[in-house]
């Protein structure tokens, strides 16, 4: 596997080995001492499994601390934008998000440590989102950010009139207002 690291300290993309032939293929999709070796030392708890349609956007989501949540992230069919946002007071990039495409056919994972929040979008006609997470699900700890913050300013990829997002979702604070308890370590 190729660790590809992004612009966003500790922010991660994972190119797996994938082997074909004309049955098919395969590849490893974790192996722990595999990641550990490659600096990802999560120890993952909880595997979620989404699916969605085109125009579904999920997020902005996270857990305060001690009940924050590192993530894996890949699409095992067809393809989301996935998005971070550094939430680690501190950190040189607070703030500043990152965006990767994921695809079923692409077949890279990302890997999102804890003090982020994460939200994806959903490019194709439907995708199925799998993620492992290094801590259980806490709604006591439940946080957000609203989709479409003016100082995020994240491009989705989806058109406006085309969005799909819950209406839990939609009512999330802003960035500015965002309850947040990260901090920056390296």
């Amino acid at each position: 596997m190729e660790i590809i690291k992004t612009s966003i300290p500790n922010l991660l993309i994972i190119k797996p080995e994938v082997f074909s032939d004309p049955r098919g293929f395969f590849l490893e999709v974790f192996a722990e001492n595999r990641y550990k070796e490659a600096g990802i030392s999560s120890n993952f708890v909880q595997d979620n499994i989404s699916k969605s349609s085109y125009g579904v956007i999920r997020g902005l989501h996270y857990q305060l601390a001690p009940y924050s949540q590192s993530k894996l992230i890949h699409a095992l069919e067809g393809k989301i934008l996935d998005v971070a946002v550094d939430l680690r007071k501190n950190s040189p990039t607070f703030g500043q998000h990152y965006a990767v495409e994921l695809s079923a056919e692409n077949k890279l994972q990302f890997f999102i440590p804890q003090g982020f929040a994460h939200g994806f979008s959903v490019l194709s006609e439907t995708a199925i989102v799998s993620y492992k997470c290094d801590n259980y699900y806490s709604q006591e700890a439940e946080r957000g950010i609203v989709y479409n913050d003016a100082k995020l300013n994240i491009n989705w990829q989806i058109p406006a009139d085309k969005a799909i997002i819950s209406s839990k979702d939609s009512i999330l604070p802003s960035f500015k207002e965002a309850e947040h308890n990260f901090v920056f370590s390296i």
